[in-house]
């Protein structure tokens, strides 16, 4: 079938795109970036700075598994061979009802799933636009499942950490000797995880096809390199009386200070390489389907135009709004300092990056939230605010049916515009 509109959707598809990236960037950066900027490891200004070399990277290099789930996994695209059109429209109303959502939640300062809202809408769309039997349950109860699973995994690991740090570093004679010797161990850790799911993962679509042996060499170089230059950047710590008179281990907390730039870095390259999917997901399932002239090809590859589209909404979202959710994130579920904010982080973008290369659509506020709430337990259940984590958990129960209500409502403006 020929689309009468064709123009004006894939417009509609790259606005809405964008919107919902902004999203993203103003709401869900801010949870990638809160940890370094409540363990004041980095300024907000340059929090901005990392997260938009690192999340547009993250979004262009590694952002295809997952995309590839939310375009075609939540919905049975098989159903929509006679009415494509349908389809059309309710990924256009999942991408305005998401982006709408998130501007609200990031206006209030809540950290919300920017995951939660698109699949909420997709599924709301799909259950009651068009019939119950178009979604996907089992995709769907399997990504929902990640929901639970990625914020203990990320807790469990966060804890480890936090408690490698304290037996390596904090519980020995001189702290700050243990620190210089461990801390690029740790530095080379995080290169070397980010690279190794990455390379793995595959970067075909950008031309690079490398064996699982050369992929491991290249993990090495890119862990050994960034532990080098960790190295240079704790030899020119130099000693603040000041600090330390107020603060036995301010040296020491200084030192994971340059160890939390590279987790920060990480995290928003797991960040870009797993959230991206949400906004450009529905976007590529919108042109692929009206540029094919209404055939569905679940296998349609990822144009790389709509990823950068992805990176650069990502980007503008978190420099325009994004510090309002980082100022209120950073510091309220935990008290974190460099050490802490360092496990947390790590743990999180470990965890994120694995559920990119098996194509699940975790959310990264949930498995962040994990991790911080991961490293309070490890100090104490009195060193976690319980207010705060309640008032998240709720702005969390509500996105899920925010999405689905606003999906369902934009979907039947846009089937009554275009026609049914």
């Amino acid at each position: 079938m020929e689309f009468e509109f064709a123009a004006i959707l894939i417009l509609l598809a790259i606005v809405f795109g964008l919107f919902m990236a902004w999203g993203i960037g103003a709401n869900d950066v801010a949870n990638a970036m809160a940890t370094s900027v409540g363990s004041r490891a980095i300024t907000i200004k340059q929090a901005i700075i990392i997260a938009a070399i690192f999340e547009f990277a993250g979004a262009f290099l590694a952002g295809g598994a997952v995309t590839a789930t939310v375009r075609s996994g939540m919905v049975d695209a098989a159903l929509f061979t006679d009415t494509p059109h349908l389809l059309v429209y309710g990924m256009l109303a999942s991408l305005l009802a998401a982006g709408c959502w998130l501007l609200v939640a990031s206006y209030f300062g809540w950290p919300v799933s920017t995951t939660h809202s698109i699949i909420g809408a997709i599924v709301g769309f799909a259950a009651i636009g068009v019939g119950v039997e178009f979604v996907q349950w089992g995709k769907v109860g399997f990504i929902a499942m990640s929901w639970v699973v990625s914020p203990v995994l990320a807790g469990s690991i966060a804890m480890a950490l936090f408690f490698s740090v304290q037996w390596l570093i904090f519980n020995t004679p001189d702290p700050e000797k243990y620190a210089r010797r461990y801390v690029p161990f740790y530095i080379f850790l995080v290169g070397f995880v980010i690279a190794l799911v990455t390379l793995l993962k595959g970067l075909t679509h950008v031309g690079l096809d490398l064996s699982t042996a050369q992929s491991y060499l290249l993990a090495t170089f890119f862990g050994a390199l960034s532990a080098i230059i960790g190295i240079a950047m704790i030899r020119r710590i130099e000693p603040d009386p000041n600090a330390e008179r107020s603060f036995s281990f301010a040296r020491v907390e200084r030192i994971f200070g340059v160890l939390m730039i590279f987790t920060a870095c990480a995290m928003a390259f797991a960040h870009g390489s797993n959230d991206v999917a949400n906004a450009v997901g529905p976007v590529a399932a919108v042109v692929s389907i009206v540029t094919s002239g209404g055939e569905i090809d679940q296998r349609a590859l990822m144009p790389l135009w709509i990823l950068i589209l992805g990176g650069v909404g990502i980007v503008a979202g978190l420099m325009t709004y994004g510090h309002k959710v980082i100022a209120t994130v950073g510091s309220s579920i935990t008290e974190l300092t460099p050490s802490r904010g360092f496990a947390a982080t790590l743990a999180a973008a470990g965890t994120v990056v694995l559920a990119s290369g098996t194509g699940l659509p975790i959310s990264t506020t949930h498995t962040l939230v994990g991790a911080v709430l991961g490293v309070g337990i490890a100090r104490g259940i009195a060193a976690v605010n319980l207010g705060v984590v309640r008032s998240i958990f709720l702005s969390w129960i509500v996105t899920l049916p925010a999405g689905a209500i606003l999906s369902i409502l934009f979907f039947f403006i846009l089937r009554a515009l275009f026609g049914a």
